[in-house]
């Protein structure tokens, strides 16, 4: 799979849109002890689980 770069924007976005869903209580993509929405979703970013893209125009 190849890894995209994003802006750190797209990043945000990605990163905050993620912690929302964990926040309402969609299920974890991965193992952690960790315990905020936030730094999980930064978590599952880092180990490229997110499934979330970016359009570009």
């Amino acid at each position: 799979m190849q890894t995209q770069n994003y802006t750190r924007y797209e990043r945000a976005r990605i990163i905050g849109a993620r912690a929302l869903q964990i926040s309402m209580g969609a299920p974890l993509l991965i193992t952690t002890t960790r315990i905020d929405p936030l730094e999980i979703a930064i978590e599952e970013f880092t180990n490229n689980t997110i499934p979330i893209t970016v359009k570009r125009k």
